[in-house]
């Protein structure tokens, strides 16, 4: 116990039986402490103010704030990016798979996560010691650069193929060369993300390491899985609803008169 020069103040340092300062232990030290060890203190010295800190304490706080703020957040970018594709798309059924789609990739990039570092398998292949656990901020920080990063990728391929449905193209033809145009784009594009993300794998800090190897895991799956086979399928099943609705155009004419036509785009 450590005190003041007045002997006011007071902080009693309470090691953990496991040495491990983050995880379900922790937790419960943490909320033990809180509910015990401070109204009891409080009880026999009248006016004491009585507070659990440390990083222990701050890490189970910020795990508690992170999972109870995490639906928001979800809900919030799940939302939005309905809203955005089904107005610029004008499709609401590809705006359904845009969200279907990018939950895919985020949830398979999680579930990586949670198998390679909340295990012990990978340890001497990347270099860590398992705690059981991810760090509390990676979950939120994984699902909305993912869902970004994805946005990017799906934009590119869906634009594509909505380029040859306005040529005309018939469905099966359109998704074909669609995929193909952008194939090129995309997979370059992903081999660079990959290959910076993974460098994050190689650091010795736990957050950084466990996000380098989720964001290359999730971009990899993204680009090759998603994108060359899940989304192609889906537009070829969706027929010519994936090319949207119609964009109602009115082209003035020389004689004076305006011609309506249609034209598919966003």
């Amino acid at each position: 116990m450590t005190s003041s020069s007045d002997g006011r103040t007071h902080v009693v340092t309470v090691p953990l039986d496991s040495g491990v300062d983050s995880g379900p232990e922790a937790d419960r030290a943490v909320a033990a402490l809180r509910e015990r060890v401070g109204p009891a203190v409080a009880e026999r010295v009248p006016d004491a103010e009585v507070s659990v800190g440390g990083g222990v304490a701050t890490g189970s706080d910020l795990a508690r704030w992170m999972v109870d703020r995490l639906p928001w957040v979800v809900g919030f970018v799940l939302a939005l990016t309905f809203a955005v594709v089904a107005v610029a798309f004008r499709s609401p059924l590809l705006a359904l798979v845009t969200v279907l789609l990018n939950t895919l990739s985020c949830a398979a990039a999680l579930g990586v996560v949670a198998g390679v570092f909340q295990g012990t398998w990978a340890q001497d292949l990347l270099g860590f010691t398992s705690t059981g656990t991810v760090v509390a901020y990676l979950p939120v920080l994984m699902f909305v650069v993912l869902f970004g990063l994805s946005m990017d990728y799906h934009v590119l391929v869906v634009s594509s193929v909505r380029e040859e449905f306005a040529a005309g193209s018939a469905p099966a033809r359109a998704v074909r060369v669609g995929v193909a145009r952008s194939a090129g784009v995309v997979t370059s594009a992903a081999a660079v993300m990959v290959a910076v993300f993974a460098l994050f794998g190689t650091l010795s800090d736990p957050g950084l390491k466990q996000l380098g190897v989720g964001l290359a895991v999730a971009v990899l799956l993204d680009a090759t899985v998603v994108r060359a086979l899940v989304l192609p399928a889906a537009l070829r099943a969706m027929g010519r609803r994936a090319g949207g609705r119609p964009v109602r155009q009115v082209v003035p004419a020389q004689g004076g008169e305006a011609v309506r036509g249609e034209a598919v785009g966003a």
